[in-house]
């Protein structure tokens, strides 16, 4: 016998099996059982209960006397988590045929701004590097441009890559958070079996028959530089995106604006430089109020956009030649390049602008659905932006000296300025998704330990994705306004898009390969065919645009690479800071020879101390113990989570476990949230649920060893199964904690049945009636504020980045009690310094 002392042990899930007769064919009808042999570091094997330990448990009179060996029960996390799972189903969008096409209606204003506003700009570039001297050129940028639109947003995007989503979320994190999933690969050693029972976890691990995707997750698993690979390749995608988020808005205004030139007399490169920065201010000073209030105008406007890019260039084809639906022959592209050499492979960095924006298709998926997004883009997008190319084709074969200004040329005489004020107010919408779409990045790599905490904003009350980060939107602000003072030219911007698209498409293309061997266990020369054909591609405009680094594609490279070193900075810190917490926890050796008074004085009230840590006790308590005079009777160890799906639901994201024995009135509480959840709470309604939802614990924590104590004591006490007290408690532990603020009181009764002979337990009503005097003298948070530091025998760049650069981040990131949303005047700290 190791220790005296009653606790709650945890245990593995092993896989069940159906109960032998009757029905149950369906997983949430699968008897679970316990396995004993599996020990928590946390908890002892055995359990004595007997008059040397009533003392110390406080169990009162009616504590059974006799020494057994327990079964390992399910820990409270997996009860509470499997139970809920089985209840609540993953809540699915609504897919009726009018939603869809409402749907489809409305990507047109968010998703589809940027590559809508690409004619503005794609010829132009395209000749300024290619000079029109025969209809060879012009055909064969055409046929680069429509094959170009067809392979990658059509078949890559439309077909494979939106297929591959998370729960209906998108992007590159998606991808990462889908990966982390099936294989673990997460840095940060934070995941709980409980974890997989939640209901949109949807997990499925490869099936013992395909080695191949074995192989793959197990080479994953094992492998940390394929770890670290793996995060720095999803990392350098959303420092792409953010790049977009700078250079977007800078090219979409400055083209729509330089349509001035020309019509305006004495509009100089001067007068669009200080025009295109005016409304940049605006744009971005306009951020705060939310997009919320002007939305509703984003899909009329683009519809209105795309219908006039669709005519216009009906009217241009038929108007100047027709015969430029011959570059549907992709021979066009051969003779171009035979034409034109070096130069037109140069021009490949102009061809590639056709399809900036692209990557949205994907990352907005989320406030869509996969039907809409592909049904708005192969009946409205696609084909008005053919017949635009189109048209500006027909109109250069006629007219080649007005390739630098080909779209406004191409606008008839009496359509300008509807046609200019329609481009102005389509380049605002584009420049907002890709502001958007970085604040969304920012969050989400927040969320997943990689980006400082930052403020961040909830604008609309109804979308939990709008969101405003002030930090971003004014640096986002300066580099925009930096931009285009120093470019001054849509060509000179142009030079930098291109890297920064074809950057994020490598790194989506690279994900969505691993996904089709880890995860789709596809077949492998149709998953090799994806890299192979669409890698190719991507790599082919790479080299193209990265032939213009010194004409200003060092830029997004610039951005990309400081975004980069700031987020896994970030990461590599945090993660050593929980590593060393981990190792500094404190043994329940020594908190058994403490006693419950914890080695000194007990006071009424709830101390609620936030931490890291998903087991164990922080090291950090011991501080407070050292600190202050007396510690709370009630102590709650908080940790908030983040798990690797987009949302947890409600009535799954809190978990309760008990820590100590009885008497010393400590739990832990993990909340969990995805990485795309809206932590809004207010701390009353915390304080009064986390009472509430405690007191729902205790009591079905009583109901269990009630029921404990009524099974034979026999030779099959190793493997018991726990399927009817599942049944039994089932409705006392679907239980939110909170509800956006909403303060419902939850009855807090048992059912009449759970108490055998109507029996009530003496340590329980004790306990309750010492919570609640707990919760009547009031709340404290109990904060640490960690310092971390290199050891002394780490290495010269180690201390470099730890204590200076993580350093840095940490004294200028946002502190722990606004980013935990905890009340100033509630708050005590403590100064800690973790040696990693």
């Amino acid at each position: 016998m190791e220790r005296d002392g009653i606790e709650e042990s945890s245990v593995r899930l092993l896989g069940s099996s159906a109960s032998g007769g009757g029905g149950g064919g369906t997983a949430g009808e699968l008897s679970r059982w316990v396995d004993g042999s599996e020990v928590d570091s946390e908890s002892p094997p055995w359990s004595l209960v007997g008059d040397d330990n009533e003392s110390r448990q406080g169990y009162g009179a009616t504590v059974r006397r006799r020494l057994i060996k327990k079964p390992k029960r399910l820990d409270s996390f997996d009860v509470e988590a499997m139970e809920i799972a089985g209840s609540h189903g993953h809540h699915h969008k609504d897919d009726s045929v009018w939603r869809t096409m409402a749907l489809a209606f409305q990507t047109l204003g968010v998703v589809y701004g940027d590559m809508g506003t690409s004619p503005l700009y794609v010829f132009s570039d395209v000749f300024s590097k290619v000079p029109i001297t025969s209809e060879i050129d012009v055909l064969g940028t055409l046929s680069l441009v429509i094959y170009t639109i067809a392979l990658i947003p059509l078949i890559k995007y439309v077909f494979v890559v939106l297929k591959a989503n998370d729960n209906g979320e998108g992007g590159t994190f998606a991808l990462y958070s889908l990966i982390c999933r099936y294989a673990k690969v997460n840095l940060l050693p934070n995941s709980q079996p409980a974890d997989e029972c939640i209901s949109s976890y949807k997990l499925k691990l490869p099936t013992p028959e395909l080695e191949r995707a074995l192989s793959i997750k197990d080479k994953l698993e094992r492998n940390s530089y394929l770890k670290k690979f793996l995060l720095l390749l999803v990392l350098m995608g959303t420092s792409m995106i953010i790049g977009d988020g700078i250079l977007t808005p800078a090219i979409s205004v400055m083209s729509a604006v330089s349509g001035l030139q020309g019509r305006v007399p004495g509009f100089a490169t001067d007068a669009l430089v200080v025009t295109s920065i005016i409304i940049l201010v605006g744009l971005f000073s306009i951020q705060r109020f939310g997009t919320s209030k002007v939305g509703f105008m984003f899909a009329p406007a683009l519809a209105l956009w795309f219908i006039s890019l669709g005519c216009i260039g009906i009217y241009n084809l038929f108007k100047y030649d027709v015969t430029v639906v011959r570059a549907l022959n992709p021979a066009y592209i051969y003779l171009f390049f035979k034409k034109n050499g070096t130069k037109g492979w140069s021009a490949l960095g102009g061809c590639v602008l056709c399809i900036t924006g692209a990557e949205a298709m994907f990352a907005d998926l989320g406030h869509f659905s996969v039907p809409s997004i592909q049904i708005a883009f192969t009946t409205v997008v696609f084909p008005c932006l053919l017949l635009a190319y189109m048209g500006q084709a027909a109109y250069l074969i006629k007219q080649p000296q007005t390739a630098d200004r080909i779209f406004y040329e191409s606008v008839p005489e009496g359509l300008f300025w509807p046609v200019f004020a329609t481009a102005t107010i389509a380049a605002i919408i584009a420049s907002q998704a890709m502001i958007s779409a970085s604040f969304s990045c920012v969050k989400q790599a927040m969320a997943l330990g990689c980006f400082p905490r930052l403020k961040i904003i909830h604008t609309s009350r109804k979308m939990m994705g709008q969101i405003y980060v002030p930090v971003i939107n004014y640096f986002l602000m300066v580099m925009c306004i930096i931009i285009v003072a120093v470019f001054r030219s849509t060509t000179e911007i142009a030079n930098a898009y291109g890297i920064a698209e074809v950057g994020v498409m490598i790194v989506s293309t690279t994900l969505v390969t691993l996904v089709m061997l880890l995860i789709w266990q596809t077949n492998l020369l149709l998953a090799l065919a994806f890299p192979i054909i669409f890698g190719s591609i991507e790599l082919i405009y790479l080299s193209a645009v990265l032939s213009k680094i010194m004409e200003g594609g060092w830029v997004p490279l610039a951005f990309a690479s400081f975004f980069l070193a700031v987020m896994y900075t970030w990461n590599y810190g945090s993660v050593l800071k929980y590593q060393s917490e981990v190792r500094g926890k404190i043994s329940m050796d020594l908190m058994l020879e403490l006693g419950s008074t914890l080695g000194t004085v007990r006071v009424p009230g709830i101390g609620l101390l936030y931490n890291e840590l998903v087991q164990g006790i922080p090291s950090v308590l011991g501080q407070f113990m050292l600190d202050l005079p007396a510690i709370h009777s009630t102590i709650v160890f908080v940790c908030i989570k983040y798990v690797p799906i987009p949302f947890v639901p409600q009535e799954e994201r809190f978990l309760f476990r008990r820590v100590c024995p009885k008497d010393y009135h400590m739990f832990r509480c993990i909340a969990r949230y995805g990485y795309k959840d809206v932590r809004k709470e207010d701390h009353r309604a915390f304080e009064q649920l986390l009472v509430e939802s405690l007191e729902r614990f205790l009591r079905r924590e009583s109901q269990d060893l009630a029921l404990e104590g009524d099974l034979d004591i026999s030779d099959n006490l190793d493997s018991v199964s726990v399927r009817s007290r599942d049944e039994d408690v089932a409705d006392e532990i679907k239980m939110p904690l909170l509800r956006d603020g909403e303060k419902t009181t939850m009855p807090l009764e048992l059912p009449e049945s759970s108490m055998s002979g109507g029996d009530v337990d003496p340590g329980l009503e004790y306990e309750l009636a010492a919570l609640r005097e707990a919760s009547g003298s009031g709340f404290t948070y109990l904060l640490g504020h960690g310092d971390v530091r290199a050891a002394k025998s780490s290495f010269f760049v180690k201390k470099l980045v730890v204590n200076y650069f993580y350093a840095f981040l940490r004294r200028n990131c946002r502190g722990g009690a606004a980013t935990m949303r905890v009340p100033h005047m509630n708050v005590m700290r403590v100064e800690m310094t973790y040696m990693v």
